[in-house]
């Protein structure tokens, strides 16, 4: 009996030890945890409307932390990173920084692939990258504005421009936002490239960014600005063929409509996004260019329009050439390219 009772406060004592251990471990990592999202405010200007957003927040952020910490332990092509979204569930992530659940419209006349689709595959360079060309602008954000795409239709606007006259100028997204309103495009609630590429034709072109600066927010439209890029026509790539998606990036940067609201996308920080992705077209992009790492995987390049903190350095890589027709997360589903 006595052996017993001995036993047991032993067995009791390691367990409070083991209990007094694990708590005090789970009270170190908190506020470790705490100190690195005291940190992470501090970086992105967070500020909270009281203590119980900031708790709820804080709570959201280590979840994220956690996940990019388990992720990162893989072996994997990329990595995520603690980014200025790291306080967002992926719910909230996609109703602020994707297309709001724009649905375009699906019945519209093919406008055919002339320019490029003569090419041939043989005859396209290995690497093509448009900023070292000069015809890409530094990365710019969108806010919490849904103006995705806007940004993509500016960004390859941009890029045709400079291509045609040698002179890359930042045109304004603002503009669309505010005066493509007669047709499907809604401003920060959503649109379709397309349609960007046709305002900016019948508008007689766009104004610089400097003279219709971006607000992240849906404006009255001011006219009377002098247009410094125009364009004379677009064209869709065929869709679901990332042979025809490289020979238009090759000689272009290219709008492209992408899925970019899963968790991955979202705390994406470096390296090529490979592995599984959906279809839900709810993210506008431009693609510039194209390669292979020193591992031997192809990749598609991007510039994205979530400022510079976000992946990198606002670029994305993403895996090229896949066996699913559609590309990584649907990349050749949806691309246009503006003629200039």
């Amino acid at each position: 009996m006595a052996f017993s009772k001995a036993l047991l406060f032993a067995v009791l004592a390691s367990l409070c030890f083991y209990s007094s251990v694990h708590a005090a471990r789970e009270l170190n990592d908190d506020l470790s945890m705490m100190a690195k999202h005291e940190g992470w405010m501090a970086q992105y200007g967070r500020v909270y409307k009281d203590a119980a957003e900031k708790t709820h927040r804080f709570e959201v952020f280590k979840t994220n932390v956690r996940f990019i910490e388990s992720f990162n332990t893989g072996d994997r092509k990329f990595w995520l990173g603690i980014n200025q979204f790291a306080d967002l569930t992926n719910d909230e992530f996609r109703a602020t920084k994707t297309n709001k659940g724009f649905i375009p419209n699906k019945v519209k006349s093919p406008t055919g692939f002339f320019r490029y689709e003569n090419i041939s595959l043989d005859t396209l360079p290995t690497t093509v990258d448009w900023r070292t060309r000069g015809a890409v602008t530094p990365i710019k954000d969108q806010g919490m504005c849904g103006s995705c795409w806007a940004f993509s239709a500016v960004a390859a606007t941009e890029g045709i421009v400079m291509l045609s006259t040698g002179k890359l100028v930042s045109l304004s997204e603002q503009e669309l936002i505010d005066c493509d309103i007669h047709g499907e495009d809604d401003g920060c609630y959503g649109g379709d490239m397309q349609d960007a590429f046709e305002f900016i034709i019948k508008n007689g072109g766009l104004t610089m960014d400097s003279n219709y600066p971006y607000m992240a927010t849906n404006g009255t439209c001011k006219a009377g600005y002098n247009s410094s890029a125009t364009l004379k026509s677009y064209e869709e790539v065929p869709a679901n063929n990332e042979g025809d998606l490289m020979k238009a990036v090759a000689n272009q940067p290219v709008s492209v409509a992408v899925d970019g609201g899963d968790m991955t996308f979202q705390l994406y920080s470096g390296g090529i996004l490979t592995g599984s992705c959906g279809t839900d077209m709810n993210h506008g992009i431009a693609a510039i260019g194209y390669g292979t790492d020193s591992n031997g995987t192809k990749y598609w390049l991007f510039k994205n329009s979530w400022g510079t903190t976000w992946g990198e350095n606002g670029y994305l890589r993403m895996e090229k050439d896949i066996s699913d027709k559609r590309g990584m997360c649907g990349i050749a589903m949806n691309a246009s390219y503006p003629i200039a």
